[in-house]
């Protein structure tokens, strides 16, 4: 594990990225793609753009657009799959500790870091509780719940809101960008907290709200749509630290609002999405451990 941390993933993902701006001949674009699409499984006929050729490098290739119609939003239940993936773990967050596979877990506050302050939350009723967890929690007979998806090389690398509603806070943590895959997840502990990532935090009908976009080797490109002041995999931010942005406080005190379903953000490759929020104790999630699950699709209601 030791010997692993120290690969220089940061700097072998920048030439990754560099290399996927390349311009490829169009004579070689269809014979490169067609051995991405075999290796991985991908499903061109759900593209907006089918033809290979249109695809002038890699990197456009990996952020490909779905057609309209190729991933319906459920509209009976609250929290939907923010992107295609496979379900790792979900559940009531415990011990201030979640799980990123079975029986392998990382600390709830080293991953989100510091608690953001209650003005950007607009939350008067806030409870004053112990541990990092109970903070979280603002309203009295909530639980705390996670969702863990893991997006594999194939899949519709863009993500999107899981539901209504509003950002008030982006922390980017610089780190490691180690792979996500779920055999290296179960190998080293809090490796979530280790990589580079992106945490965006907010309220919803129900309270604390968050998602967070995880970085590993190669994807070190983690773009929102809505903060042109982000850049990730930068060299000029160290590790351990993490810089922070408020869009209420630069937002005119609105916050970004965001509807279920709507454009969120991209990866570039596969990666790794956490969801934590608060719900009423009759949350349900509607998963299985290990699941193949699509952008759309249920993942739990009260």
């Amino acid at each position: 594990v030791a010997l692993y941390k120290s690969v220089p993933t940061r700097l072998l993902s920048r030439a990754w990225g560099r290399l996927n701006q390349v311009e490829l001949p169009t004579w070689l674009r269809r014979p490169v793609y067609s051995l991405y699409i075999w290796t991985f499984g991908v499903n061109m006929k759900e593209a907006a753009v089918e033809d290979l050729h249109h695809y002038r490098n890699l990197s456009e290739f990996f952020r490909r657009k779905l057609k309209p119609q190729a991933r319906p939003v459920c509209c009976l239940h609250s929290v939907i799959s923010p992107s295609d993936g496979k379900i790792l773990n979900f559940g009531q967050v415990k011990n201030c500790e979640v799980e990123q596979v079975k029986g392998v877990t990382y600390s709830l506050e080293s991953f989100l870091g510091p608690r953001v302050g209650t003005e950007e939350m607009d939350f008067s009723e806030a409870p004053t509780g112990n541990s990092f967890q109970q903070q979280l929690v603002t309203k009295e007979g909530n639980e705390l719940y996670h969702c863990v998806i893991y997006l594999a090389p194939g899949d519709y690398h863009c993500f999107h809101s899981p539901t209504d509603w509003r950002v008030s806070h982006r922390r980017h943590f610089p780190g490691s960008l180690m792979s996500v895959n779920p055999g290296v997840a179960r190998w080293i502990k809090e490796l979530f907290c280790h990589n580079e990532r992106v945490v965006l935090t907010g309220d919803w009908k129900h309270g604390f709200f968050s998602l967070t976009a995880v970085g590993a080797t190669n994807v070190g490109s983690i773009r929102i749509y809505f903060d042109q002041d982000l850049r990730t995999n930068s060299p000029r931010y160290s590790k351990g630290s993490y810089n922070d942005f408020s869009f209420i406080s630069n937002n005119n005190k609105e916050g970004i609002l965001m509807r279920k379903g709507e454009h969120l953000g991209e990866f570039n490759l596969g990666s790794t999405i956490v969801l934590i929020f608060e719900a009423p104790k009759d949350f349900k999630f509607h998963l299985k451990a290990g699941q193949k699950i699509r952008f759309g699709e249920a993942l739990g209601s009260i």
